[in-house]
């Protein structure tokens, strides 16, 4: 041991190293941020040894001068590439939460570049000459797509409800269904948020089944609200029942200081229930029906940021606005830009579905899907013969916690590799530049090209072909 430290090289004796000028010269680095990667490098090889996990006899010819060398240099390239990447949805899953939910639109995308290169009004109101509020930039928007009398935005829809029940019920009572006291991804439970947020929850009916006296034997003079959650990520079949808004609003009627407030969570603005396509309720629908405040989400089924919306009666927006956590919670100008053109989108009709890659992925046809399947195959077999591929019928998600249960037609490329298993496929896949995530199923790749766009698919086929050049070395 002490001999394989004994020829550890001195850290000077390593800048003047040709290797050493050879890295500062293709890189960004300083002499001095060199210098700290080299003496890390030294001091893991270090560690290494005296704990006898560095195999020396695997060096073979290479000496630990080569190792730090070669180590420091992987280092500084990994550390030079972009964290946050492009990456190829191959999945199907329109709203993938790994992969970042909803896609922008290209005029949003471009309203954000535009925001974030220049100053902006962000909190100024030109005509007048002084400070105003980001609240305002986009309230106007929002109130017109969802028929509310008032808007804000915070970061995210977690924060939405924890807002709302902070600001509207704290140390008061919140009845709430059993069968709605959800949890949803990263252990966000209804139940957790509503401790945190000092109300107190009151559970009313059974997991299955709850009526509307359910709720009006529960209320009392400590009742600050009723609160309704929409269970957007899972379905209850069988002998169930539950209590619909316009009920819950008219018993609400009756009892001066008593709120309603819905958390819609998906946040359609979009019908597609006239495509077919589930039953999940529309905003403006929830707000004619009667609630008082509604949150939801922007990067679901809205398709624009990450955002937490909350629309409603003028009052309590209001004071919504004024409560501490609004500045805690506040998004960002390039947020703003971002929905500010999604809201838009909306207000023009039916360019909704051509403009928002969200609603275009899940309204598109299973017809279109497999014509632009079948030219990916063509494509693929006119360049190798390494891949066996068929063409098979299958079903995409939703995805992001949205519409469990609805299964979209679509068709997918089933693949195999003549000398890799699926698995070894699809995580090559994942080495491509970009990263093509995909699904397997029955030792077969499957790419579903609901999630693809036009402009992917040169990406997409060099990516296969990497993949081959790779099991050919």
């Amino acid at each position: 041991m002490k001999q394989y430290l004994r020829q550890l090289p001195p850290v000077h004796e390593l800048q003047r190293d040709g290797r050493f000028e050879k890295i500062l010269r293709t890189s960004e680095l300083s002499q001095d941020q060199l210098t700290k990667v080299i003496q890390n490098e030294i001091n893991d090889l270090r560690e290494q040894i005296l704990s006898e996990s560095l195999a020396i006899e695997s060096l073979a010819d290479q000496s630990l001068t080569d190792l730090i060398f070669q180590n420091a240099e992987g280092k500084v390239i990994r550390d030079s590439q972009d964290r946050l990447t492009k990456v190829i949805n191959g999945t199907g899953t329109v709203l993938h939460t790994n992969l970042g939910r909803a896609r922008l639109s290209d005029k949003a995308i471009e309203h954000v570049a535009d925001v974030a290169r220049n100053y902006s009004n962000l909190e100024y109101q030109i005509e007048e000459g002084k400070r105003g509020s980001r609240h305002d930039i986009i309230e106007d928007l929002l109130r017109e797509v969802t028929g509310a009398e008032a808007a804000m935005v915070v970061n995210n829809n977690a924060a939405a409800v924890f807002l709302v029940l902070r600001a509207l019920a704290k140390d008061k009572e919140v009845v709430v269904s059993r069968g709605q006291l959800v949890e949803i991804g990263g252990s966000f439970r209804i139940s957790s948020i509503m401790e945190e947020s000092g109300a107190q929850l009151v559970e009313v009916g059974t997991t299955n089944k709850t009526h509307l006296y359910d709720y009006e034997n529960a209320i009392s003079e400590d009742t600050a609200m009723m609160m309704k959650v929409h269970t957007s990520n899972f379905k209850t079949i069988g002998f169930t029942e539950s209590v619909a808004t316009e009920e819950l609003a008219t018993l609400k009627d009756q009892y001066k200081q008593l709120l309603l407030y819905e958390d819609l969570g998906s946040g359609a603005l979009y019908d597609l229930k006239q495509h077919g396509i589930g039953d999940e309720p529309v905003v403006k629908d929830t707000i004619q029906a009667g609630i008082d405040v509604v949150t939801f989400s922007g990067d679901k089924l809205l398709g624009g940021p990450q955002a937490g919306i909350i629309v409603g009666k003028k009052d309590i927006i209001t004071q919504l606005k004024k409560h501490q956590l609004a500045r805690v919670l506040r998004v960002d100008k390039m947020t703003l830009a971002a929905l500010e053109q999604t809201l838009k989108t909306y207000l023009m009709g039916d360019e909704a579905r051509e403009s928002l890659p969200t609603i275009r992925d899940i309204t598109r046809t299973a017809d279109e899907i497999k014509e632009q399947t079948e030219g990916f195959v063509q494509d693929i077999q006119a360049a190798t013969t390494d891949y066996r591929m068929a063409i098979q019928k299958s079903t995409s998600q939703i995805g992001g916690g949205t519409m469990p249960g609805v299964e979209l037609p679509t068709f997918v490329a089933a693949i195999t590799h003549e000398k890799m298993s699926a698995n070894e496929l699809a995580a090559n896949l994942r080495g491509a530049k970009p990263a093509i995530v995909t699904r397997i199923q029955d030792d077969q790749v499957l790419i579903d090209f609901r999630t693809i766009t036009r402009e992917d698919m040169p990406d997409l086929i060099n990516g296969f072909l990497q993949v081959t050049h790779l099991a050919e070395i």
